[in-house]
């Protein structure tokens, strides 16, 4: 277990934020979280999980105890008749895996290329994109209980994953101390109750082409590909979110900064009635989702910046560092984005009536 103090942590996430970890715990292995909990000293601090650093926005020094997870390895854990089952640990970069597992001939995470983040945190997120999420390719995860210290295992109905949602993101449910038996509860919130090791992946035999998306749609008319290959939508969903979201090495930011919102039919109405053009898509359960970024654009809001905190000019979804995210005095600040978030939810409110929610964790 390797235990440092005063950590910098603007290299540790994606916004570039300047802030500092009072104490940070690198974890690369499960043993290293027990002997983390059975220290005397640390055992009973408040911990933060640090992932990738994509998905959070630092409002400041982060006094709880910092756990960096940094569990490497990946591996074909299983074969069955109708699927291959790959694990990896929580510190691999997601977009790596996608490209680990295609490179074996593993196709089914392909419509999530260059996701950013750590296999860790998809499971928190339930991430996804152009059609497909984290659950419909999901397996079982490990997990390691916070306040025993015990390794449990989640299948995905205990995840109880939901749109850019799952159990890790609620509070735990009372009794707060729950005994561990290979397997938590279902429906029990887990937020600060637990940390993620490992993630095992289905991904089919029998595999078909998701190209359900307009996006994906267009580059298969441009390539005049009638029958794309895993590989060749892997490279398509590059090229799409390279040309429309910055690269957090070149202009800081966390990705998609707010969710989607969705509606009933009878609200998506009211709304088309005023806003005819408004971006929105059908849902299997009768719900209607709205398109955040069309919403915000028509506010007025791409391309405008709140001091060092801006709107992409190309996606409307994506908040940005308009400062210097090496820069320790000159980049954005964490108050600068939630500003800018605040006051682009209260005109996103006041034109719709549509109440958006971001996305990324705020510390």
């Amino acid at each position: 277990m390797l235990v440092e103090k005063n950590v910098p942590l603007q290299h540790c996430n994606t916004f570039g934020i300047a802030a500092r970890a009072e104490t940070l715990v690198r974890v690369r292995g499960e043993d290293d979280i027990r002997h983390f909990l059975a220290d005397p000293l640390w055992g009973r601090q408040p911990v933060f999980v640090l992932g990738g650093g994509s998905n959070v926005v630092l409002t400041g020094d982060v006094a709880p105890v910092v756990l960096k997870m940094e569990i490497m390895g990946m591996r074909l854990a299983q074969e069955t008749d109708r699927h291959w089952i790959v694990e990896a640990g929580a510190g691999e970069r997601w977009h790596d895996m996608v490209a680990w597992t295609l490179s074996r001939g593993y196709a089914g995470l392909e419509n999530m290329a260059l996701i950013p983040g750590t296999v860790g945190a998809a499971p928190v997120q339930n991430i996804g994109a152009y059609g497909l999420e984290l659950q419909d390719r999901f397996e079982s995860l490990d997990a390691v209980d916070l306040a025993t210290g015990e390794q449990f295992t989640l299948d995905a109905a205990q995840c109880a994953f939901g749109y850019r949602d799952s159990v890790f993101k609620h509070a735990p449910a009372q009794p707060k101390y729950w005994p561990v038996q290979g397997s938590a509860p279902r429906g029990l919130g887990l937020k600060g109750r637990a940390v993620i090791t490992r993630v095992r992946l289905a991904l089919p035999k029998a595999w078909k082409p998701d190209l359900g998306y307009l996006d994906l749609q267009r580059k298969q008319a441009e390539k005049g590909v009638e029958h794309p290959t895993a590989r060749q939508i892997f490279d398509w969903v590059c090229e799409i979110r390279r040309a429309k979201l910055p690269d957090p090495e070149v202009i800081g930011n966390a990705g998609s900064f707010f969710k989607n919102p969705t509606v009933t039919p009878e609200q998506c109405a009211d709304i088309i009635a005023r806003d005819p053009k408004i971006v929105h898509y059908p849902m299997d359960d009768g719900s209607i989702k709205l398109a955040a970024g069309w919403m915000i654009d028509a506010c007025g809001w791409k391309g405008k910046s709140m001091g060092r905190a801006g709107v992409y000019d190309r996606q409307a979804l994506v908040l940005v560092n308009r400062g210097n995210r090496h820069s320790v005095d000159g980049s954005v600040t964490g108050g600068e984005v939630m500003t800018l978030a605040k006051a682009i939810q209260t005109s996103v409110y006041e034109r719709f009536g549509i109440r958006l929610e971001p996305e990324p964790v705020v510390v």
